[in-house]
C-alpha cells in the first residue's frame, strides 16, 4: 500500500459521499491564504465528526483546537438551531480566520471561538458537553482530556485526533514530545474507570494516523 493508493481511494469515496461544499471549500482556501498550517481534518474525517454528532443528537459540543474553523463548521452544522459549539484557539490570527469562516458559513449564531491557551480557558467553561473533539498540541492531550471529562456527562463522547503519529506511538523510547503526549493520554484513558474507549488507525490524504473515541460512563 502506498500514499498514492490511499489518496485515490479517499478521492473515490469523497466523490461519491461528500458533495462539493462552497462554505467548506471557501474555509479551506481562506485558511491557506492566511498562511495557516495545512493540518485541518480531511473532508471524510470532518463528515465523520458531523455524523457522530448527529447520531448522538448532540446539543452542546466542545472543540479544543480551532485552526481555521474547518472542523468547527462540520460540527456546528450537526447542531440544532439552539445548540452551541464552543471552540478553543490559542492563536488570535487563527481565531480571526475561524470566526470569519464560521460567519460566512452562516454559523456565527451557534459557534463561539474562545481565544487563549486552552488550559487557561477550559476552567472558565460550563458544561456538560455532549461531544468533545480534541485536536490541538499533543503534548497537553492528557490535560485536555481530563478537562473534557470534567465537562462531560454520562453518555458524552470524547474524540482525540492524531494519536497514531505515523506509527511512532508504539515506540515507548521516542524522544518526540507529541508522541509522549499521546502515550500519556492513552495511559490516562486506560486507567480511567469512568470511560470506555478504543483507538483506530487511519490512512488517507492526511497520511497514516488515527483517533481515539471514548464513551463517558459516569
Amino acid at each position: 500500500m502506498t500514499q498514492d493508493t490511499w489518496n485515490s481511494v479517499e478521492q473515490y469515496f469523497d466523490g461519491l459521499l461528500i458533495p462539493a461544499d462552497p462554505a467548506l471549500d471557501a474555509a479551506a482556501r481562506a485558511s491557506e491564504d492566511a498562511g495557516l498550517p495545512p493540518i485541518a481534518v480531511a473532508a471524510n474525517q470532518g463528515k465523520l465528526l458531523h455524523l457522530l454528532a448527529r447520531m448522538m443528537g448532540a446539543r452542546d459540543i466542545l472543540e479544543v483546537g480551532t485552526l481555521g474553523g474547518y472542523s468547527a463548521i462540520w460540527l456546528a452544522r450537526a447542531l440544532p438551531e439552539d445548540g452551541r459549539l464552543v471552540t478553543l484557539e490559542a492563536d488570535p490570527k487563527h481565531a480571526e480566520v475561524a470566526e470569519a469562516n464560521l460567519a460566512a458559513a452562516g454559523l456565527g449564531d451557534r459557534a463561539e471561538v474562545v481565544v487563549g491557551r486552552a488550559l487557561d480557558t477550559l476552567p472558565q467553561l460550563s458544561g456538560p458537553f455532549d461531544l468533545a473533539f480534541i485536536d490541538a498540541d499533543k503534548e497537553n492531550n492528557a490535560e485536555y482530556f481530563s478537562w473534557a471529562l470534567r465537562l462531560s456527562r454520562p453518555g458524552s463522547v470524547i474524540i482525540v485526533d492524531n494519536v497514531v503519529r505515523a506509527g511512532r506511538v508504539a515506540q515507548d523510547d521516542s524522544d518526540d514530545s507529541a508522541v509522549q503526549g499521546v502515550r500519556r493520554l492513552l495511559d490516562l484513558i486506560s486507567a480511567e474507570p469512568r470511560v470506555d474507549a478504543t483507538a483506530l488507525q487511519t490512512v488517507g490524504g492526511k497520511g497514516y494516523d488515527g483517533l481515539t473515541i471514548a464513551l463517558v460512563l459516569s
